[in-house]
This record gives structure tokens, sequence and C-alpha cells, in this order.
């Protein structure tokens, strides 16, 4: 009874070419596009030494400092950058200004 009708001739051949053409479409597009590549940055876990004179020094020049902002320079976890200025809190080379249960702020001793 009802349903589809089948197609005449030209409106298959229309059918078809535009099929084709998505086809050859998006094998252009994946060629173009070449394979993903994934940048992926590997991070330390050991801190930076907070006895080394170098390091100390260009974190004196930090105006504050912060564990976030030590991991992102140094590239190492959170809870690394926590520790080393823990440590260099205890050398007496930061002081602490701030702090909450989850963020400690920091600041260079001259």
């Amino acid at each position: 009874m009802g349903g589809k009708k089948k197609l005449g001739l030209k409106q298959m051949e229309r059918q078809q070419s535009k099929e084709d053409e998505a086809k050859e479409a998006k094998e252009k597009k994946e060629k173009k596009a070449g394979p993903q590549k994934e940048h992926k940055t590997t991070i330390n876990v050991i801190p930076p030494d907070a006895k080394n004179d170098r390091i100390v020094a260009e974190i004196k020049k930090m105006p504050v400092l912060t564990p976030y902002g030590i991991s992102t320079k140094y590239n190492v976890r959170i809870s690394a950058a926590k520790e080393f200025l823990q440590q260099l809190e205890q050398n007496g080379n930061v002081q602490l200004v701030s702090s909450s249960h989850s963020i400690k702020v920091y600041k260079p001793c001259a």
C-alpha cells in the first residue's frame, strides 16, 4: 500500500552523484588534516633544590609566590611546589603572607 515510491533514473543518478561528492570531500578533508598529534608534557614530581643559589635568586625576583606560580615556572606538580615553598620558608628565603585551607601565599624575604 503506501510507502516510498521508486525513484526515477534521473533522480537515482542525482542521488548517487551527491553521495559520491560527499565521500570525496570527506576523504580530502581527512587527507588534508593528517593524523592528529597530541602534545603531552611530562610534569616532574621532584621539586627544585631549595638550597640552589640560582633558583633562590630567581624566586626573590618574583613579587608573589604561590604553589601554582612555582609549578608552572619549574614544570612540577602543585604538591611538589607546596613542599618546595615550605622548604624555602624553613630556610628563611620566603615569608608566609596569607593562608587558607587550600592555598598559601608567600613573599620573598629581602
